[in-house]
């Protein structure tokens, strides 16, 4: 029930009308107390950086009045009354601001407008300000009341909970409200002097009656709430960045002072904590299936990482179950056959856009033994949460050969591993990320959050509905708030930036009930709040800093126990597909056209450099024009004529599958990643398939390669190994092309395929992007593309040669080297790894100095030159100075800057000869690479101890005090 008072009136907190109920009185700090601080405050004065003060005293504020600083005067205005020496002028110039903000309904101020220019109190002014602004926040929330969600609500509780909730009290109260509501209508339709307190005691009586009905619901009263509180993460790269791990990139953004507290609504809201830590976090509470314990991820201090620890839910006998040192273990969650799975970083790997450590999901015992490693992608894993017929729900971010922002969707595997297989979100552009779901009791629906790649873990909320859907806007069933479901499918990954509020943690009481956390206003601090699908958002509690994770502390029933497939001994599993051409984007594809399926792995991040390249995002080092992968290509298994294939795969390894023609050119890629767990056999319909499609009938004949066993894959030209440019591709140009496409030839002022090196790659690499020879499909769109459409196949490099360009002709090897090349997405670099990783991308032997310099001398544009968005094809050459096309510019090659400029190359020649670099023979990988794949070995080997402990039926736990924490 909404009503327009006056077209004309125009107010500056209309964005903010859902907050008002959350910055009421008894959430602030008294009036007479922020009045008499802004009185009080000193001029800055003497300083010799005041405006580093100001904004101190601005937080200051902020902290301790946080309504009074989002809605009064803001960080501008603050700094204007710190230095004023007439601050009764400022409080003026703040009352005329929100009385215009007011429009027509500045005339219920009037004669209290008009008394304030002879005010001898700035005390008064203030209190002035305020009412004028509290009157505009409680019109528009006034004008955005809507019984009817809250009647829809009381209806539904009362006839699910008749005995246990005053259904009838509530609908009575409600209708007196809607009376009372008439009447200040009409008084504010008359603007009379006194609709500002019937509005403002309107108000409060509606907060109040709809506080009490929706939180007597017997869902809430019937149990405490756990929860936590704690600052909200600090903003960092991407939304999983929130582990802020020692000695990684961005430990100082730890926030300390947290604690684990309980609320009972059922008697007053009482709050009692049960563990605090002025110097750590506690965060991601779980409630065991007794109701009788808590478990959680808790980091005692800065120099410390984040552990799993579990204590009664009276808060007594703290146990810690995860003791590892230099890795973080977070978003614990309890399993149905008495494990418990986990997101760690005890696979140290970073996100290939950026420098951030990563989580995989790990098991371990209910005490803590044999902890063992359940993902391998490549990236991140977390959130994870139990369905009901026992597969854990978890979100992924992963890419290969597609961009990085839009690459976070939901999963599913067993609980031992196995089985993993998308759920929803992982070809859709927008969200950016789809985090944080729980299934939705009662339906085969979950609850997710709906949120951005460069945020932290919040956004919108939305049901999902999988029957519907695996992508985009359809399986949507709901969101809050309702027009972030616009959003879906539209823009970029960061779409959802623009979401308020934001909500985070969400938790489905049942199919109507929802609890989470959610912002409070326009800041950053979050309130426990209660919401439904009939739109009612209630604040549940909220305390600084904030408050997070909430639940129910009851039992529950245990889901179903899948019985463990996996087989630690072996070391290997099989993949088949039962028929290649079944597939959503395989039209066009004839039968009998596929002849091989390819197998690659996607190598993880094991370390990195600050310097870096830009391509389609960060790269830190260098790795290839802009997509961010290292490809290890494990071997090629022939395609039967039904389109069934069979292949056994090593398992930890992060694979994928590219359909290749009788010339093994490609012909789809998967462009996402799977995984086999040792003994597991793990299958699919066909090729991007829709996961929901029944398989087919036992009835049906067995596929021609199930008939056999499983082929053995077989490398690639040798054994498998990382696919490095400079070695398995160049050699084919020197022999065909350099002859002609070379430095100072005819044929090379179009086109340069000589292997010289520059400071990122070499010149016939960049030649082949920069001139469009290729096609790759890079750090790709989202969705899923067809088949045919990227590749060797529409490559004009390959065309050429098809064609008998300059009577060339190559072997089979030799065709079939540059063709793999390009179908794996024309990668360089065979590792992450670097010789030189405080110069330029990771990768130069001379330095940024030494560039800036040559820059000076050449006037080649070479901070252009770090990207592949580059103007320019190569400019240097190390391995033959003179010839570098950046001295051209340089003309007269008698000059003292002639000399300089080519002394800096040859430089930089000396320098690859003494510390050849990774697209080199005799590379040595940095001290500091050196270090962290110590720590990688390490960490490997531990995992093999909890391996071999599983299979003996014995009990490994976490050493102390390794020194393994780099």
């Amino acid at each position: 029930m909404t009503t327009s008072i006056s077209s004309k009136r125009i107010f500056f907190l209309a964005l903010i009308v859902i907050f008002i109920s959350c910055n009421s009185r008894e959430n602030q700090q008294s009036q007479e107390d922020w009045i008499s601080y802004l009185s009080a405050l000193p001029k800055i004065e003497n300083t010799q950086d005041p405006q580093s003060e100001v904004q101190k005293l601005f937080d200051d504020f902020q902290q301790k009045y946080r309504w009074e600083s989002f809605y009064l005067l803001n960080n501008q205005e603050f700094a204007n009354w710190v230095n004023s020496e007439t601050r009764e002028q400022l409080a003026d110039s703040l009352l005329f601001k929100h009385q215009k903000a007011l429009g027509d309904f500045a005339v219920v101020f009037q004669e209290k407008i008009k008394k304030s220019a002879s005010l001898a109190s700035l005390e008064q002014k203030l209190e002035l300000v305020e009412d004028v602004v509290r009157f505009g926040q409680n019109l528009n929330s006034f004008e955005a009341i809507d019984f009817n969600p809250l009647e829809a609500a009381i209806l539904d509780i009362q006839s699910k909970f008749s005995k246990e909730y005053k259904g009838s009290l509530f609908l009575n109260q409600l209708d007196e409200i809607k009376g009372e509501y008439e009447n200040v209508k009409t008084q504010l339709l008359n603007k009379t002097a006194s609709c500002n307190e019937e509005l403002a005691g309107f108000v409060t009586s509606w907060e109040a009656i709809k506080k009490e009905a929706l939180l007597s619901n017997p869902l809430l009263t019937r149990q405490p709430l756990v929860f936590v509180t704690r600052r909200q993460y600090a903003p960092d790269h991407h939304n999983t960045a929130t582990l802020f791990q020692t000695n990684e990139i961005n430990t100082n953004s730890f926030a300390p002072g947290g604690a684990l507290k309980v609320i009972d609504l059922k008697n007053g809201g009482k709050v009692k904590i049960l563990l605090e830590s002025k110097e750590g976090v506690i965060r991601d509470p779980e409630i065991s299936y007794d109701g009788e314990k808590i478990l959680f991820s808790m980091r005692n201090n800065i120099d410390e990482d984040y552990h799993i620890y579990e204590v009664d839910s009276d808060g007594r006998n703290l146990k810690q179950l995860t003791k590892a040192e230099g890795v973080a273990d977070v978003d614990p969650q309890y399993l149905p056959d008495g494990n418990i799975v986990f997101s760690s970083t005890r696979e140290p790997k970073y996100c290939m856009c950026n420098v951030h450590i990563m989580c995989n999901l790990f098991r371990m015992e209910g005490d803590g033994a044999n902890i063992t490693q359940l993902g391998k992608s490549s990236l991140f894993e977390g959130h994870s949460s139990v369905m009901p017929d026992g597969h854990i729900l978890y979100d992924r971010w992963e890419y290969v050969d597609r961009n990085f922002g839009d690459a976070q969707g939901l999963w599913t595997m067993n609980p031992d591993g196995t089985n993993q297989a998308v759920y929803y979100g992982n070809n859709t552009n927008s969200p950016g990320g789809v985090i944080d779901a729980r299934p939705v009791p009662g339906t085969e629906k979950v609850i997710a959050i709906l949120g951005s790649c460069h945020d932290r873990p919040w956004g919108a909320l939305g049901i999902i509905d999988r029957e519907k859907g695996m992508d985009g806007k359809s399986p949507v069933e709901l969101t809050w708030p309702a027009s972030a479901a616009e959003l879906i499918g539209k823009g970029n990954y960061d779409m959802f930036k623009q979401v308020r509020p934001l909500y985070e943690d969400p938790y489905p009481l049942n199919e109507t009930y929802f609890l989470c956390s959610r912002t409070m206003g326009l800041g950053e601090q979050m309130g426990l709040f209660l919401i439904d699908i009939f739109g009612n958002e209630q604040l549940i509690y909220t305390e600084a800093p904030g408050c997070f994770d909430p639940l129910p502390l009851k039992s529950r029933e245990k889901e179903y126990v899948i019985q463990e497939k996996r087989d630690y001994k072996s070391g290997a599993g099989t993949f088949y597909v039962q028929d290649v051409y079944q597939g959503t984007h395989m039209q066009g594809v004839e039968r009998g056209a596929v002849k091989y399926l390819r197998v690659i792995e996607s190598v993880e991040k094991r370390s990195w450099t600050i310097p870096a390249w830009s391509g389609q995002g960060v790269h830190r080092p260098a790795m290839n024009w802009h997509s961010f992968e290292c490809k290890r290509i494990l071997g090629t298994v022939p395609v039967e004529a039904d389109g069934s294939a069979y292949v056994e795969v090593p398992a930890d390894k992060y694979v994928y599958f590219q359909l290749l023609d009788e010339n093994k050119m490609m012909i789809q890629s998967m462009r996402s990643g799977t995984m086999v767990q040792s003994g597991e056999t793990l299958g699919c319909i066909g090729c991007h398939e829709d996961r929901r499609m029944a398989p087919p009938s036992s009835s049906e004949q067995v596929a021609q390669a199930l008939q056999a066993p499983p082929q053995k894959l077989n490398g690639w030209y040798g054994e498998a190994r990382s696919f490095g440019f400079v070695k398995e591709v160049q050699p084919v140009l020197d022999k065909h092309c350099v002859k002609c496409h070379d430095f100072g030839k005819k044929a090379g002022e179009k086109l340069i395929l000589a292997g010289d090196r520059n400071p990122y790659f070499n010149a016939a690499y960049i030649d082949m992007y920069k001139q469009k020879e290729i096609n790759p499909i890079g750090a790709g769109p989202a969705e899923i593309q067809p088949a045919y459409s990227w590749g060797a196949r529409s490559s004009n490099l390959i065309k050429k040669i098809q064609k008998g360009h300059a009577g060339v002709h190559l072997s089979e090897e030799e065709m079939d080297r540059l063709v793999t090349w390009i179908d794996i997405n024309a990668v360089y670099y065979p590792d992450f790894i670097s010789a030189y990783p405080d110069n330029p991308a990771g990768r130069s032997p001379i330095s940024q100095e030494d560039l800036n310099r040559l820059e000076e001398l050449t006037h080649v544009d070479f901070a252009a030159q770090g990207g592949h968005w580059r103007p320019l094809r190569a400019q240097i050459t190390f391995e033959r100075p003179e010839l570098s096309p950046c001295l051209e510019n340089i003309g007269n090659k008698n000059s003292e800057e002639y000399s300089e400029a080519l002394a800096i190359i040859t430089k930089g020649k000396n320098q690859l000869l003494a510390t050849p670099r990774l697209d080199m023979e005799g590379f040595v990988p940095s001290e500091t690479d050196k270090k962290r794949l110590e720590k990688y070995t390490y960490r490997q080997e531990e995992e093999q101890k909890n391996r071999e402990a599983i299979s003996e039926g014995e009990k490994h736990y976490d050493p102390e005090l390794t020194g393994m924490k780099l």
